[in-house]
C-alpha cells in the first residue's frame, strides 16, 4: 500500500500538526523520530530493542547498501525487511547526500553523478534511474527521489540551476519507479533563498509524490538559517501529505521543526554521540567519561523509562565507556533514541493541549541553561 497521512489536529498558534501515518506495517503517530540504520542496522541495536524504544519507521542508506551487500542479494533474501528481520516500516534515502559528501561540483552532470567509493576508491556513477532501481529492489516502504544536496553557502545562481536539475531528476526517477508496495517521496531544495524554496516546493508538488521532504538543511548553516529554510517550504506542501525534514536530530531542532509543520525526522546523531560517550538529558548533553560521574549512582535521567535508565547508573556506564566495553555505547544509544522518541511523544501531547510554545521555551531554558543557541552551526548528517 501507499503511505497515507491523516491530519488529526492543527495547533492554533503555530504550524504544528498531529497526524497518523498509515503504512504497510501499521499506523504510527506523528510527529515522530526515525532512527537511522545506515547499513541495514541501527548501530548496536536489535529490531526488538527498536520496538521497545517506541520507534516506528527506521531509515536505511541506499548508497551503502548498493556497495555492500548489493541490492541483488537483498532482493534474493526477500527484501530489506526479511534481510534485517524488521517487521516495521523502512525508509531508504536516495544516495543524494553522498553527492554532497563525496562528489565534486564538476562531477555532477545532467545524466547523474560521478564519484569514488569510500571503500576502495573505485569509480561509481549514480543516476536518478539507478537510485530508484536500487530502492525498488531493496523493497523499502518509502523510497526517496534522487536529488542534489548543495553545500552551504551556495550562490543564488548555482542554487537556481541545482533545483531545476533536481526537478528533472525527480521526474526521471518517478517515470521508472515500479514497486507497487513502495511510496515515493519528492525532495525540496533551494538553500536559504525564499523564492527558490517556494519554487522548488511548488514544482515538486506538481509531480504528485506520496510525501515530501525538505532537504539541504543541517549542512553547516546556523540554526536560525535552517529554521528559515523550513519556513520557506512547508506552506507549499499539501496538508494531506507527510512532511519530512531530512538529517535533523538535535532535540531543539526537532521542536522547532514541529512548530514549523514537520511530521517526521531522522538523524544519526543519537547513536553517533553515544559512541563518543555522550547522552542527551533535559539539561543538555553529558559526557560519561567525565570524572564527576565516577561515583554517581543515579540513572542518566531520573524520569526516563528506557532500559538503560531503569537498570544502570551513570557510574556503571562510565566504567563501561572508559574501558571501551561495547555495552556502554549500546546503553547510551538506547537512551538517546528513547530520549528523542519521548520528545516527540511530549510534542504530540503539547499539540493536543495547545501549549507547544511554552514547552519549547522551557525546554530551551533547561537544555541551554541561558546560553545562546540560534547562531550555533548545524552538524552533518553522515554516519
Amino acid at each position: 500500500m501507499k503511505i497515507k497521512y491523516n491530519l488529526i489536529k492543527k495547533d492554533n498558534k503555530t504550524m504544528a500538526r498531529l497526524g497518523k501515518l498509515e503504512t504497510n506495517y501499521g499506523v504510527y503517530d506523528t510527529p515522530m523520530f526515525m532512527p537511522v540504520g545506515t547499513r541495514a542496522t541501527v548501530k548496536g541495536i536489535t529490531p526488538d530493542e527498536i520496538k521497545d524504544i517506541g520507534s516506528g519507521i527506521i531509515l536505511a542508506n541506499t548508497y551503502h547498501l548498493w556497495l555492500r551487500p548489493g541490492p541483488d542479494l537483498i532482493d534474493k533474501a526477500g527484501g530489506l525487511h526479511k534481510f534485517m528481520n524488521y517487521d516495521g516500516p523502512i525508509l531508504t534515502d536516495s544516495g543524494g547526500f553522498q553527492v554532497f559528501s563525496l562528489a565534486r561540483p564538476k562531477d555532477i552532470t545532467e545524466e547523474g553523478v560521478h564519484f569514488k567509493s569510500h571503500i576502495d576508491g573505485s569509480k561509481l556513477f549514480l543516476t536518478p534511474e539507478k537510485s530508484i532501481e536500487i530502492q525498488n529492489k531493496l523493497d523499502s516502504d518509502i523510497a526517496m527521489s534522487f536529488d542534489e544536496c548543495p553545500g552551504y553557502p551556495s550562490t543564488y545562481e548555482y542554487m537556481e540551476k541545482s533545483i531545476a536539475r533536481t526537478l528533472r531528476w525527480a521526474k526521471r526517477g518517478k517515470d521508472v519507479f515500479n514497486n507497487p508496495r513502495q511510496s515515493l517521496f519528492g525532495i525540496i531544495q533551494g538553500g536559504e533563498y525564499p523564492d527558490l524554496r517556494k519554487k522548488s516546493a511548488e514544482e515538486t508538488v506538481k509531480l504528485d509524490f506520496d510525501g515530501y521532504s525538505i532537504g539541504g538543511t543541517s549542512v553547516g548553516e546556523t540554526k536560525e538559517v535552517m529554521y528559515k529554510m523550513v519556513e520557506y517550504a512547508t506552506p507549499y506542501i499539501p496538508e494531506d501529505k507527510v512532511r519530512y525534514l531530512m538529517g535533523v536530530g538535535d532535540p531543539i531542532d526537532i521542536i522547532e521543526g514541529v512548530i514549523r509543520g514537520i511530521d517526521i525526522f531522522d538523524c544519526v546523531l543519537p547513536t553517533r554521540i553515544a559512541r563518543h560517550a555522550n547522552a542527551f538529558t533535559k539539561y543538555g548533553k553529558i559526557n560519561l567519561k567525565n570524572a564527576k560521574f565516577k561515583e554517581d549512582f543515579t540513572p542518566l535521567e531520573e524520569d526516563c523509562d528506557c532500559y538503560a535508565c531503569k537498570n544502570f547508573t551513570k557510574a556503571y556506564i562510565r566504567h563501561l565507556v572508559t574501558l571501551n566495553e561495547m555495552l556502554g555505547s549500546r546503553l547510551l544509544s538506547i537512551h538517546n533514541l528513547r530520549f528523542l522518541t519521548r520528545l516527540t511523544e511530549d510534542l504530540r501531547e503539547c499539540i493536543k493541549n495547545g501549549d507547544i510554545l511554552e514547552y519549547r521555551d522551557e525546554f530551551i531554558k533547561n537544555y541551554y541553561q541561558g546560553k545562546e543557541y540560534l547562531n550555533n552551526k548545524t552538524t552533518g548528517q553522515g554516519e
